[in-house]
């Protein structure tokens, strides 16, 4: 009996399982409406830096950086309104960083899939490096 409510969490993904499936979702969405992935999960090295879900090309030749979220009930903002501005830097950093190493830069842009109560809203130029 003591241990009935470990047995129904067994069952229950955790929230690295229920991210990557929120992102193998979006990605799936973005390439159905004609982008290209570039890198996934894109980490900058040493301690503070940043991560990117997605990395994308779309159509014109922009390079569309993916902040993917998921939230399992639409309260407190849902899921776009839990990217605050400290993750939104570190994603700007991350994104400079990626962009350094290549020769010749593209336009860019930040995106948004959220995902409430598992519905996707796809929020083109979210947010800028501003």
């Amino acid at each position: 009996m003591r241990f009935s409510g470990f047995m129904a969490l067994v069952g229950q993904p955790s929230s690295k399982q229920s991210g990557d499936a929120a992102e193998d979702r979006a990605l799936r969405h973005l390439q159905q409406a004609g982008l290209r992935l570039l890198a996934r999960n894109y980490r900058t090295p040493g301690r503070g830096g940043g991560e990117i879900d997605l990395i994308m090309r779309d159509i014109d030749g922009t390079t569309v950086f993916v902040e993917v979220r998921a939230r399992a009930a639409g309260g407190h903002g849902g899921a776009a309104a839990s990217i605050g501005a400290v993750k939104r830097r570190r994603i700007v950093f991350a994104a400079r960083h990626y962009l350094a190493s290549r020769r010749a830069p593209t336009p860019c842009r930040f995106d948004v899939v959220a995902f409430d109560a598992g519905i996707l809203h796809w929020l083109k130029a979210a947010f800028d490096a501003g």
